[in-house]
């Protein structure tokens, strides 16, 4: 199943659009350099994750449970993950919440230099703003699939 493409309803500032770059920029460095705990600490207490099987991860320690249990897989490799096109869209009820989408491209570097693609997803974010700070309360990754051309 293809999945919808997201589409600016409202433009936000440029502030706001370079804080949550460097908000995904210091979250995925904490992954790749795998501080799981450093992660972790970026969504909020019951902060949740629906990973493209639909395996989903509820709160904290949940998500550093099957972070633990993943960690010897990236033993000798380099992981980095690139995100672009955000589409940002603040939330009307609440001013603290951003719903973000974007594309999600991941690397993975062997001891060679030999880089690997993995599939790409397209993500879909809730911000939250806890005490002047951006967190992360759900994400949901879904996995890139082809769209069927438009009827002639």
């Amino acid at each position: 199943m293809s999945q919808p493409v997201g589409t600016l309803r409202q433009q936000v500032t440029g502030d706001l659009y370079a804080e949550v770059q460097t908000f995904y920029a210091q979250q995925m460095r904490r992954v790749d350099a795998l501080d799981i705990e450093g992660f972790a600490d970026t969504f909020t207490d019951d902060g949740e994750v629906v990973h493209a099987g639909g395996h989903r991860q509820s709160g904290r320690e949940e998500m550093l449970a099957g972070m633990r249990a993943s960690l010897p897989r990236y033993r000798d490799i380099a992981v980095r993950h690139w995100f672009g096109h955000l589409i940002i869209e603040p939330d009307a009820a609440d001013e603290d919440t951003l719903r973000v989408s974007y594309y999600s491209l991941v690397t993975q570097t062997d001891r060679e230099g030999k880089v690997a693609f993995q599939p790409t997803f397209t993500v879909d974010d809730v911000l939250v703003r806890r005490d002047g700070r951006l967190m992360t309360r759900s994400r949901v990754i879904h996995r890139d699939t082809p769209v069927a051309p438009p009827a002639s």
